[in-house]
């Protein structure tokens, strides 16, 4: 052996399965940041290519400067900075857990001489060497993922994505990639070198003695027959116990094999930092990403009543005959077709809790189509019945923001009609900002608007058109319209695949999100197992059972996640709070934070289940491995 470094390659493949989890955490995180650039440069290009129809001389100052192009490069660049800090946060619980498990090896290296200064070089190197097969692959991966999300906005969403590259090779992606790995790699290793120059020769012969000497507190070392299970006799001790349901406890509050999983895992001050907050920082991730979807449906509100052609009356009145609505639904390239009554500022009288209010409202009528709608945009307030509304019924629905006074149940009487608000919508659309300004806005049946109004003319028709429908077909409709109506052709304003890009591209990230969280938890229990085996052994030699070793290890492991998903939440919702507000109510004033149960269960149930599955594996292969085995485990 030329130099110690060579024992780096031995090392590589003698502990190929312990480095597999650390190995996917540092390709992961090479490939997101690849494809988040990829896609941030192929986006660039393609804003290139539309402005280059507009202008003949085109700079990259000029994309710089674009909306679009500033966008990208701000989310690939906030992007970068969040996985860089939880790659550095996994990597770095990973190689904490690898140093701890090899204390005995660089105790070793020491006694041979081997410096301080030689030990981090030898740890550092050693994570760089990993960095030869994930950073590639990362790469590799990421630039086949950005070419299958090209393809898939090209052909799939289309509309302004017809003129994205599709087998784009991206430099800012792959230097990007390999940037992050190499950075991440770097940062994480720092303070595990420096855990390793600080092991003593004297480790050598002891094992791993930090473990051991932190994983119990002082009054229990004093008496190590304490910490084995009842029932058990050595020739020198006699074990007394507490007998609870047959199982010895820690004084009047855990068994004996709990409170030693839980002291494992708060006894490394460092490593249970680096566990909790890693799991901490996956809570948090995932809840601000979910407000990025909810501030994507303000920025571009997707109806399932959004019309394709608008026909409206030109003065504003309901001069459009309601015959025309069943012709023009009868021609080719027509989905649907589906009106609005309107009659604005009506007379009428709030009863709201026994109070009388007098007031000017406006009465808006819907099609059972636009109804029906309603509930699939899933506008409605929690307790509105839409089943009320539909036909010549009694009942009608109310727009409504949070300074609004009226509330489901109250009446109002316009006219000789008493009509119950049966239901709330969770803002004004007939308003530029949301909000309702303390006016009364109505919707009924057209059944209803007419019997309280006498009117059956529309003042507008909407037309949803089939996905084959051409200009030929608009051309008829138009025909069939007439010019005294006001004919307007909307195809060209759909934000329906843009919307969709942008969510797809969220939801992934959040399903990456989740998958790197699961990986982490199974690689850092894992290592953190394996770097107290002999400790593991040593209990089996004296009578812990199969059972009891499984309830220590998964102790161990829900401390971390439960002290993770506390931090996480603590953090985590106050910060999708403020962040609600800055991105979404100040500028859409009638967006309400609500408390993300759903988003909150979904990550909280990911991560409990990845904590069993993390405690199971392990369990199971110190099991496999006999006593002897253990003990004497490297």
């Amino acid at each position: 052996m030329k130099s110690y470094l060579s024992l780096i390659p031995i090392s590589a493949r003698v502990r190929r399965q312990q480095n597999r989890m650390t190995l996917l955490c540092i390709f992961f995180a090479v490939f997101l940041v690849t494809a988040v650039f990829s896609m941030a440069e192929m986006g660039v290009r393609m804003e290139q290519s539309r402005l280059s129809d507009k202008q003949n001389a085109l700079t990259f100052q000029d994309i710089l400067n674009s909306e679009m192009g500033q966008s990208l490069f701000l989310a690939a660049a906030v992007l970068f900075v969040l996985i860089l800090i939880a790659g550095v946060l996994m990597i770095s619980g990973s190689i904490n857990a690898n140093v701890a498990q090899r204390t005995r090896f660089f105790g070793m290296m020491r006694c041979i001489s081997m410096s301080r200064r030689q030990i981090i070089r030898f740890v550092r190197l050693e994570a760089l060497n990993w960095c030869k097969t994930a950073i590639p692959a990362g790469v590799l991966l990421g630039i086949l993922s950005s070419w299958g999300l090209c393809a898939a906005l090209r052909f799939l969403v289309g509309e302004e994505f017809t003129s994205i590259p599709l087998f784009g090779v991206s430099a800012a992606g792959i230097v990007s990639g390999v940037a992050m790995g190499t950075v991440t790699v770097m940062l994480a290793a720092r303070s595990p070198a420096r855990r390793a120059a600080r092991v003593s020769p004297v480790t050598a012969v002891s094992g791993n003695a930090d473990s051991g000497r932190t994983a119990l507190p002082e009054k229990t070392r004093r008496h190590p027959s304490a910490v084995l299970p009842e029932g058990l006799r050595t020739r020198n001790h006699a074990v007394p116990a507490q007998r609870r349901h047959g199982r010895s406890v820690c004084p009047g509050v855990f068994r004996i094999e709990l409170f030693l999983g839980i002291r494992h895992a708060l006894s490394a001050r460092k490593n249970l930092i680096l566990m909790t907050g890693s799991f901490a920082l996956s809570i948090l991730l995932f809840l601000c990403f979910t407000v990025l979807i909810d501030f994507v449906g303000c920025l571009m509100p997707q109806s399932a009543a959004a019309s394709d052609i608008d026909i409206s009356s030109a003065d504003g009145t309901n001069s459009i005959d309601s015959g025309l609505a069943g012709v023009l639904g009868s021609m080719d390239g027509v989905k649907h077709v589906y009106g609005r009554r309107s009659a604005l500022d009506l007379s009428a009288q709030l009863n709201s809790g026994g109070t009388l209010l007098f007031c000017t409202a406006d009465l808006v009528s819907f099609d059972d189509f636009d109804l029906e709608c309603l509930k699939k945009d899933r506008v409605l307030k929690r307790g509105s019945d839409l089943s009320k509304i539909y036909g010549d019924s009694g009942c009608v629905l109310a727009a409504w923001d949070p300074y609004s006074s009226w509330e489901i149940g109250d009446t109002v009487k316009i006219g000789e009609e008493d009509l119950e608000i049966a239901g709330l919508l969770n803002y004004d659309p007939f308003s530029s900002d949301g909000l309702t300004h303390g006016s009364l806005t109505l919707i009924a049946s057209g059944e209803t608007f007419a019997r309280l109004t006498g009117t059956t003319g529309y003042s507008l028709l909407m037309i949803q058109t089939t996905v084959d429908a051409d200009d030929e077909d608009v051309a008829a409709l138009r025909a069939a319209a007439g010019s005294e109506y006001t004919f307007q052709d909307k195809r060209g304003q759909r934000t329906a695949g843009t919307y969709l890009a942008f969510v797809l591209c969220v939801y992934a990230f959040l399903a990456i999100i989740t998958l790197v969280s699961v990986l982490n938890i199974i690689n850092s229990i894992s290592m953190s197992v394996s770097s107290r085996i002999c400790q593991y052994g040593s209990m089996r030699a004296v009578g812990m059972d199969n059972r009891q070793l499984a309830a220590m290890i998964a102790a161990e492991a829900f401390t971390y996640a439960l002290g993770g998903c506390a931090l996480g939440c603590l953090i985590g919702l106050p910060l999708s709070k403020l962040l609600y507000g800055l991105l979404i109510t100040a500028h859409f004033p009638y967006a309400v934070w609500q408390f993300p149960a759903a988003s909150l269960l979904l990550i909280l149930g990911v991560i409990f289940l990845a904590t069993a599955a993390a405690a199971w594996l392990p369990t199971r292969r110190v099991k496999r491995l006999s006593v002897t085995e253990t003990i004497t485990f490297l």
